[in-house]
C-alpha cells in the first residue's frame, strides 16, 4: 500500500515553525553576540567606559579619560583594504571559452560599478573587524529594469542569524540563514499589502502576539509615551509601532533533474521553467543526458508574527548571504576589536589615574592655626589654596600657614601606560611604522621594510577578505548565468583608464546577441568558469605607478607614444593635451567632414582609374589590330615580329597593374563604407534598445518578489 501523502501545513503553522527556528538561533548564541557586538562598536566610536564605573568616578570628582587607540588601529587596517581594491576575472573551464570569459568579466565589472561595490566592501570589511561579522546580500532587483539587475548590499550583522551548527566559512555548507528587519505598519502595507497590515493590527488589538521580540506595541493614551508591556492583560486600544519580519532561507531535500556530461561526469541542474521538449532538445545538442537525483534545494519562508508572508522555493540556487569573518576558527568567527578591549580599558584607567594624581598635587592642602588668617577664612584657603600669586596674611603671634607636601606620582605608572599601548600593537599587528610613527633618522627603505613586516601580521583578515571576494564573485556569476538570459547592451567603464570621463574609457557590449546566422554572441548562460581575484591599487596610486613605469620603459628604449605617457600624468587638461599630440603626430581620428572628404577623394580616384582603364582598353584594341597587321607584314618580309609581341605584353602588364590598383581602391572604399555603416548601425541599435528598455519599464507590472 502506498504511503499516505503528508498533509499540507496551514499558513499559520508554517509561520509558527518559522518563528520557532528564529527563536532557536536567537537563544543559541545570537543574543549574546548582539550584546558583545554593540559593545565593540561603542569602543570603536569612543564610548569605552562602563556607565556605572563612570558615574562613580565622576561623583568622586575623578577624571574618566578616553584615549581611543582602537580607532587608529582599526582605521590603519581599513586603509590597507581601501588601498588595494579587488578586480574579479573569469577563466574558462572544460566547456567555456575565452571570449565568453572576457564578456563575463566585463559584465561583473559593470555590476560592481552600478552597486558601488568598493564602498560596500569597505562597510562589510569594517563590520567584520569591529563587530566580528560582516555580510553581503546578493540578489536580483527588478525595480528599475524588467530584465532585472544584480543588486549587492551590505547587511547589518546584528540582523543576520546563521546556522547554529555551521562549522565552515562557505555558506554553501550551511543549512539555513535568517535575516530580520523591523518595519512599521506603513512599510508592511507598502511591501506586502493592506490585508497583511490589517491582520497584524487585529492581532495586536486582541493581544494574540508572540512577544516583545516579534511586535513592538504602544498604548494610545493621552500623554503616555511609554511603550506597551506585553505582559499586561491588555486593552483594546493598542497599535503596532513596528513588527519584526523574519526572512528564512533554508535547505530541503527534494527530487530534481540534472544534466550529466557522460565524458566528464559534470552535473548541472535543469532549469525548472523548461518543458520536456526543450530539455531533450538541449541535451541532444550538447551531448548530455538527464538524470533525477535527490539534492538540497533552497526554500524561502517569510513571516511577521503569526502572519505568513511568503513560502516558496527560492529563485536562487544558493543563499543570498555572503559572509566576511576577519578571523575564523572552527565555526567561531571573531574580529579585531574583541581582543583589544582589555588593553584599551587599561590605557583609559591608567591615564585617568595619572591625571587624577596631577590634579590632586595642585592643592594638596594647608596646615594653619585656627583663626590665624586675617584676609580670608579657613574655608577660603581650602578653596583658593592652589591659586597663583595667592597672598596669605596671618595675625601677629601666630604661625604662618604651611602647605602640605603632595604625594609624588608613583614611579613606573607611565611605563604601565606604555605597556598597555604596546599590547594593543602586539595583539593587532599594527606597528608604529604602519601608523606612521617613526623617527626622522629612519631611511625610506628601512621604513618601507618595517611597514611590509607589519603587514604580514594583518594578512589573516586580508586573506579572509580575499576568500569572501571569491565567494561573492561565484554568487554574482551564478545570478548572471541564471538571469542574464536575454539580449542586453551593457555600458562598461574601464578602471584601467586614467580618466573615467574619457570616451575611450567607456565601452558598450552586447551579450546574448543572436546573429542572422543563428549563433549567439557572448552567451552568458552556458559554460563553466573559475574565478580569479586580482588586487588593484587605488586610482591615484595606480595612475602614479603607471606614469612612472611608462617613463622607465621609455628610458629603456620601449617606443611608448607620447600621448600615452601624457594620459597617465596628473596634468589638469591631460586629455586635451594628449589629443593635440595625437593630432600633430597624425594619429587623431578623422572628423565627420574629413571622412566625407576622404570618401569623395576615394570616389574621384576610382573614377580616374576606371577612365584610364577604359582608355587603355581602347588603345590596346587599336594597337592589337595594328600589331597583328605589322606582324603579318614582318613575316612576309622575313623580319622578326618579337618586338611587336613585346610591345603587346608591356601594354597588357600595365593594364593588369591598373586593374589591381582599381581592385585595391574599391576594397579600401568598401572597408571605409562598411565601418561607417557599422558605426551607424551600432548607434541605431543602442537607441532602439534604450527606447525598448524605457518602454518596458513603463509597461512593467509589479510582481511579488522576495524582499530585501
Amino acid at each position: 500500500m502506498a504511503k499516505a501523502k503528508a498533509a499540507k501545513k496551514e499558513p499559520s503553522q508554517i509561520a509558527n515553525d518559522n518563528w520557532k527556528r528564529y527563536v532557536r538561533l536567537r537563544d543559541n548564541g545570537h543574543s549574546e553576540y548582539v550584546t558583545l557586538a554593540k559593545k565593540y562598536d561603542r569602543f570603536y566610536c569612543g564610548d569605552q567606559w562602563d556607565a556605572a564605573d563612570k558615574k562613580k568616578l565622576e561623583d568622586e570628582g575623578r577624571p574618566t579619560l578616553t584615549i581611543n587607540t582602537i580607532l587608529s588601529t582599526i582605521n590603519t587596517v581599513l586603509g590597507e583594504q581601501t588601498a588595494k581594491r579587488a578586480e574579479m576575472n573569469f577563466k574558462p573551464k572544460s566547456n567555456g571559452n575565452e571570449e565568453t570569459a572576457t564578456a563575463l568579466t566585463k559584465v561583473v565589472m559593470h555590476i560592481g560599478d552600478t552597486n558601488h561595490l568598493d564602498w560596500t566592501e569597505s562597510q562589510v570589511f569594517s563590520d567584520g573587524l569591529i563587530q566580528d561579522r560582516g555580510y553581503f546580500d546578493v540578489r536580483m532587483d527588478f525595480d528599475d529594469s524588467i530584465q532585472g539587475e544584480v543588486a549587492i548590499e551590505s547587511l547589518d550583522p546584528l540582523d543576520v542569524l546563521i546556522d547554529a551548527d555551521a562549522k565552515e566559512y562557505d555558506p554553501k555548507t550551511w543549512s539555513e540563514v535568517i535575516t530580520t528587519r523591523w518595519l512599521s505598519l506603513d512599510q508592511v502595507e507598502h511591501t506586502y499589502g493592506q490585508k497583511v497590515a490589517d491582520q497584524l493590527q487585529s492581532l495586536a488589538a486582541g493581544g494574540d502576539l508572540y512577544g516583545g521580540d516579534s511586535v513592538a506595541v504602544e498604548d494610545n493614551r493621552f500623554g503616555d509615551t511609554a511603550g506597551f508591556d506585553l505582559s499586561d492583560d491588555g486593552s483594546s486600544d493598542r497599535t503596532i509601532k513596528s513588527v519584526r519580519v523574519i526572512e528564512r532561507q533554508h535547505k530541503r531535500m527534494c527530487m530534481s533533474e540534472w544534466f550529466v556530461d557522460p565524458e566528464t561526469g559534470d552535473m548541472r541542474p535543469v532549469p525548472e521553467t523548461w518543458d520536456d521538449a526543450k530539455k531533450q532538445q538541449f541535451g541532444q545538442q550538447v551531448g548530455l543526458f538527464i538524470q533525477k537525483r535527490l539534492a538540497p534545494r533552497v526554500r524561502w519562508t517569510v513571516n511577521a508574527d503569526q502572519i505568513l508572508l511568503h513560502d516558496e522555493w527560492s529563485p536562487y540556487k544558493t543563499f543570498t548571504v555572503v559572509p566576511y569573518f576577519a578571523y575564523f576558527r572552527r565555526g567561531k568567527p571573531f574580529g579585531m576589536v574583541k581582543n583589544l578591549i582589555s588593553p584599551q580599558e587599561q590605557v583609559n584607567k591608567i591615564s585617568s589615574q595619572e591625571l587624577h594624581i596631577v590634579n590632586t598635587t595642585a592643592n594638596s592642602g594647608w596646615i594653619s592655626e585656627e583663626g590665624a588668617l586675617t584676609n580670608m577664612s579657613d574655608d577660603d584657603l581650602a578653596e583658593r589654596g592652589a591659586e597663583t600669586g595667592l597672598v596669605l596674611i596671618h595675625a601677629r603671634g601666630t604661625q604662618a600657614p604651611q602647605k602640605i607636601q603632595p604625594n609624588q606620582i608613583p614611579t613606573g605608572i607611565d611605563r604601565i601606560t606604555q605597556k598597555a599601548s604596546h599590547n594593543i600593537k602586539e595583539i593587532s599587528g599594527v606597528s608604529d611604522a604602519m601608523l606612521g610613527y617613526e623617527s626622522a633618522e629612519v631611511s625610506g627603505v628601512a621604513l618601507k621594510s618595517k611597514q611590509q613586516r607589519g603587514q604580514i601580521q594583518i594578512q589573516v583578515p586580508l586573506d579572509n577578505l580575499a576568500r569572501t571576494r571569491h565567494l561573492l564573485a561565484e554568487k554574482v556569476l551564478e545570478l548572471v548565468q541564471q538571469f542574464y538570459v536575454e539580449e542586453r547592451l551593457i555600458q562598461i567603464t574601464n578602471p584601467a583608464m586614467p580618466d573615467p570621463a574619457d570616451p575611450a574609457a567607456q565601452e558598450q557590449m552586447a551579450v546574448n546577441q543572436v546573429t542572422p546566422e543563428g549563433t549567439i554572441i557572448n552567451d552568458l548562460t552556458l559554460g563553466e568558469y573559475s574565478v580569479v581575484i586580482s588586487n588593484q591599487p587605488a586610482r591615484d596610486n595606480f595612475e602614479e605607478s603607471q606614469f612612472s613605469e611608462a617613463l622607465q620603459l621609455r628610458e629603456a628604449g620601449v617606443m611608448i607614444p607620447d600621448y600615452r605617457v601624457i594620459e597617465y600624468s596628473h596634468l589638469a587638461q591631460k586629455r586635451d593635451i594628449a589629443d593635440e599630440v595625437k593630432e600633430l603626430a597624425g594619429l587623431a581620428a578623422p572628423s565627420e567632414e574629413e571622412m566625407q572628404m576622404q570618401q569623395q577623394m576615394q570616389e574621384f580616384q576610382i573614377r580616374q582609374i576606371e577612365l584610364e582603364l577604359a582608355n587603355m582598353e581602347a588603345d590596346m584594341q587599336q594597337k592589337q589590330a595594328q600589331a597583328t597587321l605589322n606582324m603579318a607584314k614582318a613575316e612576309e618580309l622575313g623580319m622578326d615580329g618579337t618586338i611587336f609581341q613585346q610591345a603587346m605584353q608591356d601594354l597588357q602588364a600595365k593594364m593588369m597593374m591598373k586593374r589591381e590598383e582599381l581592385r585595391v581602391r574599391l576594397e579600401l572604399a568598401g572597408i571605409t563604407a562598411k565601418t561607417r555603416q557599422q558605426d551607424s548601425m551600432t548607434r541605431t541599435a543602442v537607441s532602439l534598445m534604450q527606447h525598448d528598455q524605457k518602454q518596458q519599464t513603463l509597461n512593467k507590472q509589479e510582481k511579488p518578489q522576495p524582499q530585501k
